[in-house]
């Protein structure tokens, strides 16, 4: 009974050190993505749509590597690779859904997320990231 929680606790550790550096390199794509820093897009001049563009990348690798993890429940070195393929793909998925809609629609999408007043393309994005996460996890499971 030791073992499995000790088992249980290094699965848990893994799949959680995973899961901040998916989420870390996410917040560096969104950062790259918005002109400025998006540290001081966010946290000082309090934008808008770097927040929610950051939110739904953010809650999107969180939808992936929930269900991989679940997907793989019974092979924890499986589940730790699995998460991280599926966890990359979906950030790269992601990413180009980004720049997909910067192509087709006019203007630069990244100056509009740095702009101080929230602006509807910021929710057509963020909402394709969750809708690819949403398709990601379905394949996955």
């Amino acid at each position: 009974m030791l073992n499995e929680l000790l088992a249980g606790l290094f699965a848990a550790v893994a799949y959680g050190v995973i899961g901040v550096a998916m989420m870390a390199l996410g917040y560096l794509l969104v950062d790259l993505a918005t002109p400025g820093k998006l540290r001081d897009l966010i946290w000082v001049n309090r934008n808008p749509n770097a927040a929610l563009l950051l939110v739904s990348g953010l809650a999107g690798v969180g939808i992936i590597l929930t269900t991989a993890i679940v997907a793989s429940a019974d092979d924890l070195l499986l589940g730790l690779i699995g998460t991280v393929a599926y966890g990359l793909l979906g950030l790269v998925l992601m990413s180009l859904s980004f720049l997909l809609i910067d192509a087709i629609t006019p203007g630069k999408l990244g100056d509009e997320l740095s702009s101080p007043t929230m602006h509807p393309a910021t929710w057509v994005s963020a909402t394709a990231h969750v809708v690819l996460a949403v398709l990601m996890a379905a394949a996955i499971y």
